[in-house]
């Protein structure tokens, strides 16, 4: 019976060594076993897209005048109120002109005296002319009429000056327009009195349709910038600050200033717009796009993607197999969140957004789903050289 019992023993013993070998075995064999890395991975794609330089710019009137008397006088009618459009010529403000009236009238009458006076001279001369061929008169009164003619000519000329000052001044006395524009505050109404060449200002006109847009770009964009302007010109995007959901109206670059500010390193554009909508108003902050160019075909990765390397940019691949890969790349400008490509990739390249630090040349991947990551290509506006 014991024998029996020692041999069963024996058996089972063997029996739960074999097992637990067995069970150890398999986990080392699970333990070689390397999962795939789970990365998120989009294809590179090819776009079209505008590059831009992004500014913020202020709103500048085309012209400003602000508009002062001329003459002296009391203002007595005031024709025009604050806010105003007008066209170049209105009137504006009228000055008392009677003065003027008065003015105009006395130059007038002493002008007729004197041309009345100069027939009378002409005359005299004429028959003295005939008489000195005679010898009837002498020499002295000859050149005294001569003289009397030719002064009372003189004199002629400058009643006519005087008369033209008079009519300037009661031309002056009403206030027109300089320039078409929108009146800002009246600042002098009815009943004032003014004096000739008065500095204080009745009101200033801003000319605001067309209008400028205003904005400074860094200077390593001024040789792109002049060479499309001989090209024919650059066209540039704006927005009013506080605005959503409008259309961004669209302008034309106009000038370039002569000189880089030394300060910051940056030039200054002025870019026009018809603003026929009055929907730019002057002092206004507006964003500013500048469109340099227009990439055709641009091979566009997400920005995330690019990795910084001793060698310069690069990007984890996914290949045949689901084997990682590192791919030396040449960057462009950024496009909002996507990079530009402009060596080493091509559309269709399978690329890692996220995941890269756990990868390594030849690592198994796993592509997870990035639904938010696997439009690559870009929106609207993009920025060059980021």
């Amino acid at each position: 019976m014991s024998r029996k019992f020692f041999s069963r023993a024996v058996v089972l013993a063997f029996s739960v060594l074999f097992l637990c070998s067995c069970g150890g075995n398999g986990e080392k064999s699970a333990a070689r076993e390397v999962r795939p890395v789970p990365v998120e991975a989009v294809p590179a794609k090819a776009a079209t897209l505008p590059l831009m330089v992004k500014a913020v710019g202020n709103v500048e009137p085309m012209a400003t005048v602000a508009v002062k008397p001329q003459v002296g006088g009391a203002i007595t009618a005031q024709l025009v109120r604050d806010g105003a459009d007008v066209a170049k010529g209105d009137l504006l403000f009228r000055i008392d002109p009677r003065p003027f009236e008065l003015a105009v009238r006395e130059a007038q009458a002493k002008l007729d005296r004197d041309k009345a006076l100069l027939v009378k001279a002409e005359e005299d001369l004429k028959r003295y002319v005939t008489l000195k061929s005679k010898d009837v008169v002498a020499q002295e009164q000859y050149d005294q009429t001569y003289s009397q003619a030719k002064t009372l000519e003189g004199t002629i000329r400058l009643d006519q000056a005087t008369l033209e000052r008079a009519r300037l001044d009661l031309e002056y006395a009403d206030i027109r327009a300089p320039i078409s524009g929108r009146i800002g505050t009246v600042q002098l109404t009815a009943g004032n009195v003014l004096k000739a060449n008065d500095d204080r200002t009745m009101c200033v006109i801003n000319q605001i349709s067309p209008i400028f847009i205003s904005f400074s770009v860094p200077e390593r964009y001024l040789p792109a910038i002049m060479a499309r302007q001989k090209e024919g010109g650059l066209t540039v995007t704006s927005a009013p600050d506080g605005e959503q959901g409008r259309q961004p109206l669209t302008a034309k670059l106009a000038s370039v200033d002569n000189t880089v500010d030394a300060k910051t390193g940056a030039i200054r554009l002025k870019a026009i717009y018809e603003n026929t909508d009055h929907r730019l108003w002057p002092g206004q902050f507006v964003r500013v796009d500048l469109t340099l160019a227009t990439l055709t075909d641009a091979v566009v990765i997400p920005t995330r993607a690019v990795m910084d390397g001793l060698k310069g940019p690069y990007v984890f691949l996914i290949g045949k197999g689901g084997l990682a890969e590192v791919r030396q790349i040449a960057t462009g400008p950024i496009v909002e969140a996507q990079t530009v490509v402009e060596k080493g990739l091509v559309p269709g390249d399978m690329v890692v957004v996220d995941g890269q630090v756990r990868l390594a040349p030849g690592t198994k991947a796993e592509i997870k789903t990035a639904a938010a990551t696997a439009d690559a290509g870009p929106k609207n506006g993009t920025e060059a050289g980021q």
